[in-house]
């Protein structure tokens, strides 16, 4: 996969390409949908499967306190992208100015005169260009007139739920990550780095933790939970803390992870968590023996989690 940050990078344009345009936060399976059908029509015509995402998220430029939460930042969005085999991508720095390109410019300048578009594929509710004045009524009249071809993927369901990055960003926020993972098609992760904590995990409790400096923007709801955690190309098992540990006094907001059966220094490096099953709330202890008492309980039921995750086909 090759990606493109500046369109004044492109010299000519792609080989019949066949593109798709969005936000695409999550990567979820709603886009998968949009790629699936990208590359299918891309090798239908012999031609470049391609797609238009930006950076930062448009709403945080135009609207900068209704900003959402992202489910994926952009390192992790082009990750999740290349997994699913685009030949093109063009990440588009989003600024005030490419805000105020018409739809119209958009269309004839971008994805025409510069990209050299046969096909373009977007989700049912698409809009684009300067105040949302570009939607799919107008990007077909467009098409006819400038020689493209426009197909719109209609929305994708699991069960009877719809799915969309609003609607994960909920499920993580209310720490149900089962459908979350329904419907991101993935376990739903964050990552960060390993800082200095005040070591009274392994100090006082007789559970070492690693404390997570993290780079996401949305992390799961306060509580505890059953985790895979990657470091070193290694997959362990863990369970992790978010919150604010009130058996010590309302302390800030951290994210601390046991790794089972680890013994090692995680300082400095960068990890990535990612939750499996939510075990309880975070709640304050009478004691320190009962926290550690609670943690215990906390690690037998996550091995049995794992046990039977192991176990499912």
């Amino acid at each position: 996969m090759s990606v493109i940050y500046d369109l004044q990078n492109l010299s000519h344009p792609l080989r019949n390409p066949v593109l798709t345009i969005g936000n695409f936060d999550g990567v979820h399976k709603g886009h998968l949908a949009l790629f699936d059908m990208v590359k299918e029509r891309a090798r239908l015509i012999d031609g470049q499967s391609a797609l238009m995402t930006f950076d930062p998220h448009p709403i945080k430029v135009v609207k900068p306190a209704n900003g959402p939460r992202l489910i994926t930042l952009t390192r992790q969005k082009l990750e999740l992208i290349e997994k699913a085999n685009i030949d093109v991508v063009f990440c588009i720095p989003f600024t005030k100015e490419f805000a105020a390109i018409s739809a119209q410019d958009f269309v004839e300048k971008i994805l025409v005169g510069k990209i050299g578009v046969r096909e373009v594929v977007v989700g049912y509710d698409y809009t684009f260009g300067h105040n949302r004045e570009g939607d799919i009524q107008f990007l077909r009249k467009a098409g006819k007139d400038l020689g493209f071809v426009v197909h719109v993927v209609e929305p994708v369901y699991v069960g009877d739920k719809l799915v969309s990055s609003t609607s994960i960003r909920k499920l993580v926020q209310e720490g149900n990550l089962f459908e979350a993972r329904e419907l991101l098609g993935r376990d739903y992760q964050i990552c960060g780095t390993v800082v200095r904590g005040k070591n009274r995990g392994g100090r006082l409790l007789g559970f070492p933790t690693a404390n997570i400096e993290v780079i996401d923007e949305l992390v799961p709801k306060l509580g505890v939970y059953a985790v895979h955690v990657m470091v070193d190309h290694q997959t362990l098992n863990g369970v992790t803390n978010i919150g604010f540990n009130p058996t010590f006094g309302k302390g800030p907001f951290s994210v601390e992870t046991h790794l089972l059966d680890f013994e090692g220094d995680l300082l400095g490096k960068e990890i990535q968590i990612k939750f499996i099953e939510r075990l309880r709330d975070e709640r304050p202890f009478g004691s320190i023996k009962d926290l550690s008492y609670q943690i215990g309980q906390d690690i037998l039921t996550a091995r049995k989690v794992f046990s039977s995750e192991s176990k499912t086909p």
